[in-house]
């Protein structure tokens, strides 16, 4: 059974596609002989539309563009010296470096919500994603709902359930979506300033905010990645090496994608004694260390825990961040300037920080890196669709556990007010109960049934600068309400359990209170420059 749902172009589309796109009926493709520019905004415009990249090209910009000059372009032309150039430096020398300096934007479409956080897993690569508050996911591929249908699954005995279970739990998505829409646009009164356009994007965001989380983790997504060859490397190897059939599916049609635009610097990854021991070494330490673990502590019962919790933090860290905000300045050793720091009165610290944060007009404006000397760990049991924002962020580290529905579900306050209560929480039980059929026989598919608003737990571990980026962003009005609360309590953390008030007070971009209708600004900046 066919899993990508295949798109027809008209024979004059397909002819100018094929200037531009590496494939035209598969769910992975490069991009190639554009603009960069064009390639970043067909991306961003991406993120933000039901469309496959390549009708959105078609739809939205090939009649911007001059493409007559294009015709008899081949991506080709050209590569073969290319190619010999690399065989003998990045091959015969090893010089991973060269790697670095080639990259290509990569289109992944109709990829599960799993997959999507396999794929963004690398700090050194770019991403955007389809996003789930600007799309109703109720909108129908090849007349199907739009999930990800595993092979296995769908050939085993609980084939028809989980097609019949995954149609149930999207048909209570789109109820929920209409109810809540309706009921957030009687109970919000548009303001006379705005246009009706803006007044139905905000209050139709704001549903699609509130019942993301009936959306199960198998709901398919379209994903654009630029990263260099050595960056993809690195990916393709970790999905080669991945227990879910979906992501090593997916890195075959990465890699045959790939080597049509920079082959040399994917040549390792499926040659048997480089990228085949490569693999084989993260797959066994993945399986042995999974295996042990869980013979220490699988039989532990979880114990009741907040959802956000400050588990590692430096006491002395003020006294750290002041000595390396003074060392480029200085000529004194590291040392010496701890111990110096260390013996100033409080108005002398509070100049030296307040000198090095400055006036920060807006949240771009940050310090330098000796705010990197502080690091912050932090256990987090959030729903799923805040995971799936949070872990975007890449200048951290972050780790994950399975996801599960054993730890409960998270229920906003307008499913209840819009009627839609029991329906959430049928859905819910529909969802628990598909991942424990699917479990026993397929421990890594069934993840796919687990619905978005169950939570899971994830530890982040960053650096005070990092942090102040992430929170001060994620806490901005038009942030989702499940991960704005999330970035608060952490910024709290910093403040009262590591009493660094210091620091927590530099990131004076903070917002604590969120308006009614949180894209509401938002689209009206937007209305604002498609007026200009």
């Amino acid at each position: 059974m066919t899993v990508y749902v295949p798109e027809e172009f008209s024979s004059d589309e397909a002819d100018v596609l094929r200037r531009y796109f590496t494939n035209l009926d598969g769910p992975v493709f490069a991009l190639v002989n554009l603009p960069e520019v064009v390639k970043g905004a067909l991306f961003a415009r991406y993120s933000r539309s039901p469309k496959s990249l390549r009708r959105l090209f078609l739809d939205e910009f090939v009649n911007d563009l001059d493409i007559e000059g294009d015709e008899s372009i081949d991506a080709t032309i050209g590569l073969e010296r290319a190619e010999e150039l690399y065989e003998r430096v990045f091959l015969e020398y090893g010089d991973d470096s060269v790697a670095q300096l080639g990259g290509v934007h990569l289109a992944c479409e109709q990829a599960s919500n799993i997959l999507t956080k396999i794929l963004e897993w690398g700090r050194l690569m770019s991403y955007l994603e389809q996003s789930t508050r600007y799309i109703s996911y109720d909108a129908r591929l090849g007349g199907r709902y739009r999930f990800f249908r595993d092979p296995e699954v769908l050939a085993s005995s609980l084939g028809t359930r989980y097609v019949g279970d995954m149609d149930r739990m999207f048909d209570a998505y789109s109820a929920a979506v209409n109810s809540v829409t309706n009921h957030v646009r009687d109970t919000v009164p548009r303001d006379p300033d705005d246009s009706e356009f803006v007044y139905r994007q905000a209050t139709r965001a704001k549903a699609l905010d509130a019942t993301r989380g009936m959306l199960p983790a198998a709901s398919l997504s379209n994903l654009g990645i630029y990263g260099t060859g050595q960056a993809f490397e690195a990916l393709l190897l970790r999905m080669r090496a991945h227990p879910l059939p979906e992501a090593r599916h997916y890195s075959d049609l990465m890699l045959h994608e790939l080597r049509k635009v920079i082959p040399s610097f994917l040549r390792r990854v499926d040659l048997a004694d480089r990228g085949g021991r490569w693999t084989d070494y993260l797959a066994s330490t993945r399986s042995d260390t999974a295996e042990l673990v869980d013979r220490l502590f699988g039989g532990v019962p979880a114990e009741s825990v907040p959802e956000v919790s400050l588990v590692d933090f430096d006491p002395d860290a003020e006294n750290k961040l002041l000595a390396a905000i003074c060392y480029s300045h200085s000529h004194l050793a590291e040392a010496t300037l701890l111990d110096r720091v260390a013996h100033l009165g409080v108005d002398e610290k509070v100049a030296l920080i307040r000198a090095y944060v400055g006036e920060r007009e807006n949240r771009r404006h940050k310090p330098g890196r000796a705010f990197e000397r502080i690091d912050y760990r932090f256990d987090i049991l959030s729903d799923y669709g805040a995971f799936r924002d949070l872990q975007r962020h890449r200048m951290l580290t972050i780790e994950w556990q399975s996801l599960t529905p054993n730890h409960g579900c998270t229920r906003p306050d307008l499913i209840e007010a819009s009627g839609s209560g029991p329906l959430f929480d049928e859905s819910m039980d529909r969802s628990a109960r598909l991942f424990d059929a699917l479990r026993p026989q397929f421990p890594e598919q069934a993840a796919y049934a687990v619905s978005m608003a169950y939570r899971l737990r994830y530890v982040m571990q960053l650096n005070a600068r990092e942090a102040m980026h992430m929170l001060e962003l994620r806490s901005a009005p038009q942030g989702h309400p499940s991960y704005r609360r999330v970035a608060l309590e952490m910024h709290r953390l910093i403040a009262d359990q590591a009493g660094h008030h210091a620091i927590a007070t530099a990131m004076s971009h903070m917002t604590t209170e969120a308006p009614e209708l949180e894209r509401l600004a938002s689209e009206r900046r937007a209305e604002a420059r498609r007026g200009l």
